[in-house]
């Protein structure tokens, strides 16, 4: 059923109640002609400025004029939540003494704007004096993007009608974008920015130059991180790490940081959800989010929800989150409004630690309109701001369009017979401010809406108690340590990696660890932890996970800082996994668990590896960060797998969602079973520790606390860039059989050591591998094979001496296994060695025709004009593949006992230990040509 207004609009009933639906119509009828434009101007009509249901304190938000569509000289007006540093304007800021249509509105902005500046991301203060928000000045015409104006804070004080930038100085405040502020309860400011500066100070730590670092797979939009800043703009300093978007940050009633984390992943994951952190940056976890895009309005194209995005979080006094869900772009700068139960949630469907066994849903609409979150007309309109009244009635300030559609050249509403209409297109976007009230249904108009022109991004300025003030570094619950913040270190603990979301994957008989619910990891034995980590039952060389690898992600700077970045520069994947460094390695112990020293302030990756330092692990598809003496406990890995009866995937990464699955140690004062802790001395001996753990300490924590050289908690292990294995677990010196140490060590290379940490660590060690340095010098490096006495030489030569399309005499042949290792220009890009692209790339075989190499042909697909086969080059599998060395089977399977490249004379490989580790990394890292964006060969 619809109602009908005096210019015959029809209106969705169940939309808009009676008691509201007079004022209602009464803004639509002068909606297209009336309203706002001033200062001091009353807007609407029938509210007179006594009105109860008026909330008694001033509200503000953005007026923005829209730009003409139909000129195609005119960019469009940009809505993507990805693209951060976009220039929207004019814009100014209005406030209006009450959220009334007849208070009176002032242009608080105009004395610096003069209506030409761009403006956004409004932020009342707790006491409702102060309006925070960000400020663009025009853009120059024809300026690179380093010379253009930058996104600025300032701060509105309503007592005093006084305007600031924040940060005075020119120079500091041009340094980056900055966006989205918040105040935090002891007066700081909490913003987003793409200045990066944590990151840039670690940039000069590893010998490189500051630049902002563009996000995973467009190096050209700068990463926007959050940062922290005193209220007159100094001390600024960053405190989220990532690769990408942290993103309108505000308050949990609990004091910690709620903010949308935009992952963009290249192996999967992509999306816009909700993260928390202490205002310090430290204990970052996913708050809900992560597998409940999928939750829109259902596609009629596919039939399925489609995908939204969650934004512009903001808390209600009872915990829960008010958010607007809605796709990256095209619905008009808004989505509908949401309720998110995130403190009994996940996801949608997935209870959070407290409520396990929830299956929601947790995500409510807030709004009874048909809000559709997919391209095209929206009946019950779009919402592209919701602020929730904290007055006790749930009310909620909205910025709301209305339905319109356009039918040739006259613009009418979203009724059914006009949304049926042939060729009808969704009309501009007619954004009002209103009042909403959940729980009566009503929507009251404050700002009419006005032809041409968007009020968004409404906030009340009402006083509310803040919540605590900002965390320290240091209390109860939170592991922090002074020592380790100087080291500029954090303490990277897991329980087991063998646990997957609660679940002792290493176990045959464990549930999660067989089909369909998981798949047991090689390796895995009847009784899983408890097994593993009992020497007299299983020796190390049984146990699936051996070492982890702890990885950092390399930013790549934009144009502006490195004009060109050639593709080729990248692996087989291309941008997709971007550029890797290594940052060290640690044992994983007999029950799974790690505790390991990683440095602070690093978007991190981590990869869990077997006897051969090979990855089992997936690839961790969200970046980690440790504040400097942060000790952060995770209980294990996880599967991303797809859901069971039509549910979505299970997230991970909340703390306490799931339970522990390793016991840890059975009592205190007694050692594990079947164990003698051996912890290396001074003189770097193994010798039996008097320390005995503590009930359901693992082992790693209790190695890291027994080390002789740690007097004091919290303690861990020192990583190191080679792969080392001692038995320090066997009463027996040395291990014997299966618990042999083994190392595999950069020294023991005969070509350029990818790191200058090689007998030392600290937190500014890195690995970076390239192809034409370090691995091509592989194939040419000399090689002696010896026959069974050990003395006698059978041959001196190189990979190339057989993978090469000529012979010692410079005569043409096919290359041994058809496989050419030579360093000429290569067939796809001439830019890269021809032995990268024969080792990673679909390769054409080749035959010897009168002294000429020329592709073998094999019949293809018929001719539909000759109905006779075609002639097409038969292609040749690659040996190696940029998803990791446990992929790449058809090279690595060359050089194991008995095959064509092992010496059994000297039961050596002819690529020895350490060069076979080399190269395992390598591809493990994504395999790609140049893992230094700078150390590049610019054409």
């Amino acid at each position: 059923m619809t109602a009908v207004n005096d210019r015959g609009l029809e209106l969705p009933r169940r939309a808009f109640r009676a008691c509201a639906l007079a004022a209602f119509v009464a803004v639509l009828a002068t909606a297209c002609s009336s309203g706002g434009a001033g200062n001091g101007v009353a807007i609407g009509s029938g509210q007179s400025t006594n009105d109860p249901v008026a909330p008694d304190f001033p509200i503000a938000y953005v007026r923005r004029p829209l730009r003409d569509t139909t000129d195609p000289t005119v960019d469009p007006l940009e809505d993507d939540p990805r693209v951060q540093r976009v220039w929207n304007g004019p814009a100014d800021v209005f406030v209006r003494e009450r959220a009334s249509p007849s208070a009176l509105e002032k242009n608080v902005t105009e004395r610096v704007t003069k209506g030409l500046w761009d403006v956004r991301d409004l932020e009342p203060s707790f006491d409702g004096k102060k309006l925070l928000f960000s400020m663009r000045a025009p853009l120059i015409p024809n300026a690179r993007e380093i010379r253009q104006p930058k996104w600025a804070i300032y701060e509105y004080d309503l007592e005093q009608d006084t305007l600031r930038r924040v940060i005075q100085s020119d120079i500091v405040a041009g340094q980056g974008h900055d966006v989205s502020p918040h105040y935090l309860p002891d007066g700081r400011i909490l913003f987003s920015s793409s200045r990066q500066r944590g990151s840039a100070a670690i940039l000069i730590d590893e010998g490189k130059s500051q630049y902002a670092q563009g996000i995973e797979g467009n190096r050209n939009l700068p990463a926007f991180v959050l940062h922290v800043m005193n209220p007159d703009g100094t001390n600024i300093k960053q405190v989220s790490y990532n690769r990408n978007h942290d993103l309108d940050p505000t308050l949990l009633p609990t004091g910690e940081v709620l903010f949308t984390r935009w992952d963009n992943y290249a192996a999967g994951n992509v999306g816009m959800h909700f993260y928390t952190m202490n205002p310090d940056g430290s204990t970052l976890q996913l708050l809900y989010g992560r597998n409940s895009h999928l939750t829109g309005t259902v596609d009629p194209a596919t039939g399925l929800p489609s995908a939204v995005q969650f934004l512009q979080p903001r808390t209600r006094p009872d915990g829960k989150v008010i958010a607007l869900a809605r796709p990256f772009t095209d619905t008009e700068f808004g989505g509908d409004a949401v309720l998110i139960d995130v403190g009994n949630y996940v996801e949608n469907t997935q209870g959070s630690g407290n409520n396990p066994g929830g299956r929601g849903p947790a995500q409510s609409r807030l709004v009874v309109n048909d809000v559709r979150t997919i391209p095209g007309p929206s009946p019950g309109g779009r919402y592209s701001s919701v602020f929730p009244l904290w007055d006790g009635t749930n009310r909620l300030l909205v910025s709301w369009t209305l339905c319109r559609l356009v039918d040739q050249t006259r613009i009418v509403p979203c009724t059914n017979t006009n949304l049926n209409l042939p060729n009808v297109q969704t009309a501009p976007p007619l954004y009002g401010v209103f009042i909403y009230d959940p729980g009566q249904n009503t929507q009251l108009p404050i700002v009419a809406p006005v032809e041409g022109m968007m009020f968004t991004e409404v906030v009340a300025l009402q006083p509310r108690t803040p919540p605590p003030a900002a965390i320290p570094d240091a209390v109860a619950g939170i592991d922090y340590s002074a020592a380790l913040a100087t080291e500029g270190v954090g303490i990277l603990n897991i329980r087991s990696v063998y646990d997957y979301d609660g679940c002792d994957r290493s176990d045959t008989s464990a549930g999660c660890a067989t089909p369909p619910t998981g798949t047991a990891l090689a390796g895995a034995v009847a009784g899983g932890i408890r097994t593993l980590r009992d020497p007299t039952l299983s020796q190390a060389s049984r146990r699936p996970a051996r070492f982890l690898r702890i990885e950092k992600a390399v930013g790549l700077p934009d144009r502006d800082v490195l004009d060109d970045l050639p593709a080729y520069a990248f692996g087989v994947a291309g941008g997709g996994f971007g550029m890797r460094e290594l940052l060290g390695y640690v044992p994983v112990e007999p029950d799974g668990s790690v505790r390991v020293k990683v440095p602070a302030n690093v978007a991190l990756d981590i990869s869990v590896l077997d006897a051969n330092g090979r990855r089992i692990s997936t690839r961790h598809r969200n970046w980690m960060q440790l504040r400097a003496g942060e000790v952060l406990t995770c209980n294990g890995c996880h599967v991303q797998q797809a859901g069971t009866n039509g549910q979505p995937a299970a997230s991970h990464g909340r703390i306490g969602l799931f339970p522990s699955a390793n016991p840890g140690a059975p009592s205190t004062g007694q050692p594990f079973p079947g164990t003698a802790l051996r912890i290396a001395d001074n003189a770097g001996a193994l010798v039996a520790t008097a320390v005995r753990p503590d009930a359901g300490e693992t082992m790693a924590e209790y190695r890291a606390r027994a080390q002789l050289a740690c007097t004091a908690r919290p303690c861990a292990m020192t990583p190191s860039m080679n792969v080392i294995f001692d038995d320090v677990w066997t009463a027996t010196t040395p291990g014997t059989g299966g618990n042999s140490p083994f190392a595999f060590l950069y020294a023991q290379l005969a070509t350029p050591i990818p790191t200058d940490c090689v007998d030392r660590w600290e937190a500014r060690c890195r690995g970076v591998i390239h192809y034409p340095t370090h691995i091509s010098p592989l194939w040419t490096r000399p090689r002696v094979e010896f026959a069974a006495d050990g003395i006698t030489v059978v041959s001196d030569h190189t990979c190339v001496s057989c993978h090469s399309p000529t012979d010692a005499a410079n005569a043409r042949r096919v290359p041994a296994g058809q496989l050419d290792l030579t360093n000429g220009p290569g067939d796809i890009n001439q830019l890269r060695m021809k032995s990268f692209e024969q080792l990673l790339f679909t390769r054409q075989a080749v035959q010897l025709n009168m002294g000429a190499l020329q592709p073998i042909l094999v019949p293809g697909p018929i001719d539909p004009v000759t109905g006779l086969p075609t002639l097409v080059p038969l292609d040749l599998q690659p040996p190696m593949s940029g998803g990791g060395a446990n992929a790449s089977t058809r090279f690595f399977s060359r050089f194991t006992p008995g095959s064509s490249h092992f010496d059994a004379a000297a039961g050596l490989p002819w690529l020895d230990p350490a060069e076979l580790r080399l190269v395992s990394e390598w591809l493990d890292l994504g395999g790609q040509y140049y893992n230094d964006p700078f150390a590049v060969p610019i054409p």
